[in-house]
């Protein structure tokens, strides 16, 4: 078994490794345009639980893939991540003051940088996963990426999500609705940094790529449970962000729909479920569960 200190070493490692790699894949904040370049690096350096890396790295580490191939996966799918975190907090959108624990984009710029920002970051992660020399992989598993990140991110994924997320202010969904809003806005790029890291093993068996995907919705759907529940219970202060927008915004979620008590049974049983699908996995796997672990028991 990983022990809680083993993952927080490795959570240390990768989301150093993390920010190396964003910050080498960034443009400088002295190059031309200087203010876009210096809203990008704002927002995606210098915080976060880099989650969508670590399951990156983690699912590499698994399948026996080198942490150097990974780099430029975990970067992209950080700067898609980061892009449509900077466009949530926009004034048309969530309206927040806060993220990380710092001025949102369009606080500390101004909201037209905010938005070029984020259409510079999404660009960019197409652009690493297109060009990026380290990604030792064959053509066909490069392309795969390419549509993996633009299936994930695009209106059948995140951003569909957000969508539905934005015309469900003030009304009651039911379960599955509520799931299928989260599978795409949350769990899509969730999804996507899991296979991101299975598309560079070469070759990989089916069946142990529908076990991840698998493991990779559960912890996505968990996550939001996670979120919902710390967005009733948390302080500003420990989550970074403000807390109780969503109640405040009249936005459906897991609480509310199932209680408290109802929202942290799920997120259980879906974490339980997380394990049930790597179990064909062996301990090279360990710290994919624990991070499952992690997701469901965090604080912030």
């Amino acid at each position: 078994m990983t022990s809680n200190n083993a993952l927080q070493e490795f959570m240390g490692v990768c989301q150093a490794r993390a920010e190396a790699a964003l910050a080498a894949r960034l443009p400088a904040e002295n190059r031309m345009p200087e203010r876009l370049h210096q809203a990008m690096r704002y927002s995606a350096l210098g915080g976060g639980k880099r989650l969508r890396p670590l399951l990156t790295y983690a699912t590499g580490q698994a399948l026996g893939v080198s942490l150097d191939l990974l780099d430029g996966p975990a970067a992209a799918v950080e700067m898609i991540h980061v892009y449509s975190l900077i466009h949530d907090d926009l004034p048309a959108m969530d309206d927040d003051s806060l993220r990380r624990g710092k001025p949102t984009c369009h606080v500390a710029f101004d909201e037209a940088t905010a938005i070029l920002a984020g259409d510079g970051l999404q660009a960019l992660a197409f652009h690493v996963l297109a060009q990026d020399p380290t990604i030792n992989v064959p053509a066909e598993n490069r392309i795969a990426m390419i549509e993996c990140l633009a299936t994930a991110s695009g209106s059948l994924g995140m951003v569909g999500g957000q969508a539905i997320d934005l015309h469900s202010v003030g009304k009651a969904l039911d379960l599955p609705a509520l799931e299928n809003m989260h599978i795409r806005k949350t769990g899509a790029l969730i999804r996507a940094s899991v296979k991101l890291a299975a598309l560079a093993k070469t070759p990989i068996e089916a069946v142990v790529a529908d076990r991840l995907d698998h493991y990779a919705k559960c912890i996505g759907l968990s996550f939001q449970i996670k979120d919902d529940i710390l967005d009733e219970e948390s302080d500003t202060q420990t989550l970074g962000k403000t807390q109780g927008k969503d109640r405040d915004n009249n936005k459906p979620n897991y609480p509310a729909l199932l209680g408290l008590a109802g929202a942290k049974q799920k997120a259980q049983e879906l974490h339980e479920d997380a394990l049930d699908s790597l179990s064909g996995l062996g301990p090279e796997a360990e710290l994919l569960r624990e991070l499952s672990r992690f997701i469901i028991d965090r604080q912030h």
